[in-house]
């Protein structure tokens, strides 16, 4: 009974999410290929053995494989689910060549493959501007209701009525964009202008760096700088508010999320936020005891995830074919088979140490690794 319902609470909301985010991925790659006339022999869910399938008009099996971690669009020419190339392309009569992705221009091909993540991006847009014209945006005035006693704030000469207006040259509208800034800054020093009595007053400050517990037990390293202001609300948006808003929470998100990539590269925020397989599930499974709502917003934010990480120029990736095909415009012709197979290669070799990385972080936070060492002792 425990197990089933921890596969109801935890797995099953993975599950739905993720198949819901594959399957927006590689039906942005679908759709470009049909439209570039590329022949699409296999559009499926997962990997390894179908499960269920069927072939439509088009000649394209629709399947549903045992395997639930991914998908994959297989178009006529490729040799596996990484379109990688079948031996003896070249052997093919011109005549012939017409459906075939490897053969259409350059910019088919880079259209095709960065369709992809483009509508993991176009996905998040959507789900926040319905969100935003039905339930509505959250907002908090960027006004200073409280500073707390020997905060950063207080010693930077914070006080109550402030209206936080920009920090270092990014405008603020509400409180929700300062905290964007202040809980990725991680030791850096800041300029906040304030609006006090009508007049504009910079206040520079270094947010503290802190160790944050939320509700679930996960553990965050984030920057404070110790303000409290009024109880959040939400304001219901006009469509095109919404939708502005959205593509702004959509950039913003992106912005944040390779923020936080590029200070784990440079080791000013610990790698050990890297979240895993694990992680994610846990993280479903946490949206999903909070409501629906949370369940949605938090597939928009795994979806832009997903699309950011996939523009990544790592071979296996889209952003690894895309790689590719800038080499191939400046050099005039593709690159050879060896040296894409070399390419693909590492790029695996790359996907496998980082998802090993990711899964051992999600095993320590679990303390599953504690309690096999305290086994062993």
């Amino acid at each position: 009974m425990e197990i089933l319902s921890g596969f109801v609470g935890y797995a099953l909301p993975f599950l739905v999410v993720l198949t819901v985010l594959v399957f927006v991925h590689e039906m942005g790659h679908y759709l470009v290929a049909r439209w570039c006339g590329v022949d699409v022999e296999v559009f499926s869910i997962g990997f390894g053995r179908e499960i269920f399938g069927f072939n439509d008009k088009s000649g394209t099996r629709w399947r549903l494989s045992i395997i639930p971690f991914g998908g994959y669009v297989k178009f006529a020419g490729d040799a596996g689910a990484a379109s990688d190339m079948v031996p003896d392309l070249e052997s093919i009569p011109e005549e012939k060549r017409g459906g075939i992705f490897h053969f259409k221009p350059l910019h088919q091909r880079a259209a095709v493959v960065v369709a992809g993540p483009l509508a993991n991006f176009l996905f998040a847009i959507v789900v926040f501007a319905v969100m935003f014209a039905t339930i509505g945006r959250p907002y908090t005035p960027p006004v200073v209701d409280q500073v707390m006693e020997g905060s950063v704030a207080e010693a930077a000469g914070f006080r109550k009525g402030d209206r936080i207006v920009e920090i270092s040259g990014k405008p603020i509208e509400r409180f929700e964009d300062i905290q964007n800034v202040v809980r990725l800054n991680l030791g850096e020093p800041l300029e906040f202008v304030v609006l006090r009595d009508g007049a504009r007053i910079t206040l520079p400050a270094t947010p503290r760096v802190v160790e944050m517990t939320d509700r679930f037990g996960n553990v965050y390293r984030v920057g404070q700088l110790g303000i409290a202001v009024m109880a959040r609300d939400y304001a219901v948006l006009s469509p095109l508010q919404a939708l502005k808003a959205a593509v702004e929470q959509t950039y913003s998100v992106t912005a944040t999320t390779l923020g936080a990539v590029g200070q784990m590269i440079t080791g000013t925020r610990s790698s050990d936020e890297l979240r895993g397989p694990l992680g994610i599930v846990q993280l479903s499974g946490q949206a999903a005891q909070v409501g629906v709502a949370s369940v949605i917003q938090f597939m928009a934010f795994l979806s832009i995830s997903l699309g950011l990480i996939n523009l990544f120029p790592v071979p296996m990736l889209d952003g690894g074919h895309l790689l590719f095909y800038a080499i191939e415009a400046l050099r005039g012709k593709p690159l050879g088979e060896k040296s894409m197979e070399y390419g693909f290669r590492v790029g695996l070799a790359l996907i496998l140490a980082l998802m090993v990385f990711a899964t051992w972080n999600d095993l320590v936070q679990f303390r599953i690794v504690d309690a096999v060492r305290s086994f062993f002792s």
